[in-house]
């Protein structure tokens, strides 16, 4: 488990790279809008950010006065910080596909594959009615699937199996084949366990 002073050691090395770099490089490689001239506007999950360039701050444009978490300011920053001019592929494959993935798997599957099995595996409806809320894509894959678009050119698919008296429901978490080009395997074991641990939340608003 990382220590918080290891997310604020990710922004500085994050925000060292990204100064390298001109706003609109950044802009046009993430697929970002900029607004007021020097800001960054970033959707993610239900959140909307503003992030400041050369500062690298952000703010919460729906309660300007919270603090954006630090694991997700990192996410963030690393996404950005990719410079890729490539595109999603429209393949997808298993979070151990991902180059060096192994190392992370089994994080992944305690951060991800087991809470959305265990909140969600049972209860589809509740599990549908969240990612509504997040505005995902139904997919046609097992009891339940959604196509999460988390950045502009990051996106994954979660599908549920239900279970019942004999069988224990399952769980998947896809990823797009390209989603090494623009995470580390760790950050995207993170990734897949905010948009969960989002659901879970947001099942029970």
């Amino acid at each position: 488990m990382a220590r918080v002073d290891d997310y604020f050691n990710a922004k500085k090395i994050a925000f060292e790279k990204l100064a390298k770099e001109s706003i609109d490089d950044i802009a046009k490689c993430a697929v970002l809008e900029i607004v007021d001239d020097n800001k960054f506007q970033v959707s993610f999950l239900n959140r909307t950010y503003q992030v400041g360039y050369p500062d690298f701050e952000f703010k919460d444009l729906a309660d300007p006065e919270a603090e954006v978490p630090i694991q997700e300011q990192v996410l963030i920053m690393h996404y950005m910080s990719a410079m890729q001019s490539i595109k999603p592929a429209g393949n997808w494959i298993a979070y151990r596909e991902i180059p060096g993935a192994s190392f992370y798997f089994s994080a992944f599957v305690k951060r991800a594959i087991d809470p959305l099995k265990k909140v969600f595996g049972k209860n589809t409806v509740a599990f549908i009615t969240a990612a509504e809320k997040l505005n995902a894509k139904t997919i046609d894959i097992g009891d339940a699937g959604f196509e999460f678009q988390v950045f502009p050119k990051v996106c994954l698919q979660m599908i549920i199996y239900e279970g019942d008296d004999e069988f224990e429901p399952e769980a998947s978490i896809l990823f797009d084949s390209t989603a090494g080009e623009f995470l580390s395997p760790e950050d995207a074991a993170w990734l897949a366990g905010m948009v969960v641990y989002r659901l879970m939340a947001l099942s029970r608003s």
